[in-house]
């Protein structure tokens, strides 16, 4: 039988994001990331254009509703604001920036973090005929959000005034949420979220333990293993998921944490080298510097200078460990 196609999408107007926008602004009271009333949903704000922050970003569904900002992941550069949303399907090194915003117009952001086993579920309702077949891969889409979309995440802010509602009430607009996800035109890939047998899920496999083991030596034909795939197989499908191979997912991971350790803890270079896995203090150094583009003292050194983390910045590298 033939797949179900993908509903038609109305994109959202100005009052639809004008309310948002609004709601978020209430729950956001001066720049940072705030977790609300239900686990896993956060309104963000920030009143300035921000500098890089390299963070690993979880899965997770990120409207803007004023602003704008951009993601790098490898060499690839994600931009979305209030015509572009952003969902991203497992665990990714990445840096990005708030691009747009000021004091009267503040960048802000409603994000939810993604449930795979709940999205799983909801397929089986949204595609029993099976889900339609996709070549992409990547692990972070962007497209244009729909006005439902939008109004169900609007919704689901309001409800965080009313804490019985919430209770009660917000897992069903969240399920609205994913339901509308999967019926959209990002609906098949962001299906292999929760397929446990997919490509996308058997990489996620091996980030967990690549994430959770960092600092340790990584064996391509044993990370294969575990994700159930071939080593040549395996690296192709991690590098179409990541945009990059496991090495160098591992290498960013490392340096991500090796600057949070020093910006947190103090730490010198190499105290910081050898916590995150670095043999050689010089090798790091490099490595270090071609990635942020500046040794590890002057970097650190700089940021603490200039005293210029904004609130969200400093919020994030508060939970910035790879973990």
């Amino acid at each position: 039988m033939e797949a179900r196609k993908p509903v038609v999408q109305i994109e959202p107007g100005t009052h639809e994001l004008t309310r948002l926008a609004g709601l978020l602004h209430a729950h956001t009271p001066y720049d940072g990331r705030f977790e609300l009333r239900v686990p896993g949903m956060y309104a963000i704000r920030s009143s300035r254009t921000t500098e890089l922050l390299h963070t690993t970003h979880t899965p997770a569904l990120c409207i803007v509703a004023q602003g704008a900002k951009r993601m790098l992941l490898g060499p690839e550069i994600y931009e979305y604001d209030p015509t572009r949303m952003l969902v991203v399907s497992v665990d990714l090194p990445v840096a990005s920036h708030v691009t747009r915003a000021s004091r009267s117009t503040p960048y802000l952001s409603f994000r939810l973090d993604l449930d795979p086993a709940r999205i799983a579920e909801l397929t089986l309702k949204v595609f029993p005929h099976g889900v339609p077949g996709s070549q992409a891969l990547r692990g972070v889409y962007v497209g244009p959000p729909s006005a439902g979309l939008v109004d169900a995440a609007t919704r689901l802010v309001e409800l965080m005034a009313h804490p019985g509602d919430a209770e009660l009430i917000a897992p069903l607009v969240i399920d609205e949420i994913l339901i509308r996800l999967l019926r959209g035109p990002l609906g098949n890939r962001v299906a292999l979220i929760g397929q446990a047998e997919s490509h996308a899920h058997k990489v996620g496999r091996a980030i967990a333990w690549v994430r959770a083991n960092y600092a340790e030596p990584i064996s391509v034909e044993e990370l294969a293993e575990l994700a159930h795939m071939s080593a040549s197989s395996f690296h192709l499908h991690f590098k179409a998921v990541t945009a990059l191979s496991p090495l160098q997912y591992q290498k960013v991971l490392r340096l991500q944490e090796a600057r949070r350790l020093m910006l947190s803890r103090a730490l010198d270079v190499g105290a910081a080298s050898r916590q995150v896995g670095y043999l050689s203090t010089s090798q790091f150094t490099r490595e270090y510097s071609r990635y942020f583009g500046s040794a590890p003292s002057r970097d650190i050194a700089r940021l603490r200078e200039n005293n210029a983390l904004s609130a969200e910045v400093a919020h994030e590298l508060v939970g910035y460990a790879v973990i």
